[in-house]
């Protein structure tokens, strides 16, 4: 019978192609490993991976085999975390993918506060775009991600616990930045920076502006809203910042000001998206409710 020592050894290497890292990867010697990954192929009848000296190749039925392993694994570990679920909350190391414009703003107001309640806790971090994180979490690679909605999240669970407005950044010498409100109609939109396509920020914006997603002339190739807000700062252009960004983008630099784009709100929703079968989400909703108290804090420090 095959073991789940085995899956575990043939993912690695599938994801390595490498017999060497992959037993690094799962702490044992690369002779313990190929000799398991052979024993699975002897009772398979078929060979999973093909081998040389120079590379490894996955075989088109090695292909079947693996894609029934990753859910196998998966199963597996959704079994092991039903026990944990009885536990106190938050006990377990839990792996959280965010966006790059939700991360780096909205780390700084609950990790203290996460540190301080749960010091226990191992908390995993990785940063990439929606679709990846999307991928990462139905392969179970993570645990949960922080999406910007809407976003297609099909096949997934969505638990909304924020909404904010986009602010409109501009120099202080733009005698609209002395405004408190501006609409949409209102902006020079030849002037409008935003990130590259893929960000789904864009979308939200040009959505909250209600301009159409063909039109690619407010995009600079931009990856980050800090590039764009030094663009801002040296006159290039203006673009538009979400208010959980306001404090460490906007309020810091004397040079910039911010406006509150008048259109209907919220410009994006804030959710942690799951698989429906994941086994912790007592540890979801704990999370939910500190992230969103930590914003409410901040939304009223800066008001």
């Amino acid at each position: 019978m095959i073991s789940l020592k085995q899956v575990n050894y043939a993912l690695a290497v599938e994801k390595t192609l490498h017999f060497k890292k992959a037993a690094e990867a799962c702490n044992v010697s690369q002779s313990a490993l190929s000799t398991a990954l052979m024993e699975m192929e002897k009772q398979l009848g078929f060979q999973v991976f093909e081998r040389n000296n120079k590379k490894v190749m996955v075989t088109p039925l090695g292909q079947q085999v693996l894609e029934k392993a990753k859910v196998i694994k998966l199963q597996m570990d959704d079994l092991s975390k039903l026990s944990r679920t009885q536990n106190e909350p938050l006990s377990y190391p839990i792996s959280i993918g965010m966006i790059p414009t939700i991360g780096p703003y909205i780390l700084p107001m609950v990790l203290p506060t996460l540190n301080e309640l749960y010091p226990d806790l191992k908390l995993g971090v990785v940063e990439e775009q929606s679709h990846v994180l999307v991928d990462m979490v139905r392969s179970g690679d993570i645990d949960t991600a922080i999406l910007a909605l809407p976003y297609d999240c099909s096949g997934l669970l969505t638990f909304e616990f924020w909404g904010e407005d986009f602010y409109w950044a501009t120099h202080c010498d733009d005698i609209k930045g002395k405004q408190t409100e501006i609409g949409s109609d209102e902006l020079d939109r030849a002037k409008l920076m935003l990130l590259k396509d893929g960000h789904c920020l864009k979308d939200h914006a040009l959505a909250a502006c209600k301009l159409p997603k063909e039109n690619s002339a407010h995009s600079l190739g931009a990856t980050s809203l800090a590039t764009l807000i030094q663009l801002v700062a040296g006159k290039v252009g203006t673009t538009l910042v979400p208010q959980m960004a306001l404090d460490q983008l906007i309020n810091i630099n004397p040079s910039l000001t911010a406006v509150h784009l008048n259109e209907p709100s919220p410009h994006r929703k804030i959710a942690f998206v799951v698989r429906p079968n994941y086994a912790r989400l007592n540890d979801i909703e704990h999370l939910m409710a500190l992230f969103k108290e930590q914003l409410q804090k901040s939304v009223s420090t800066l008001e």
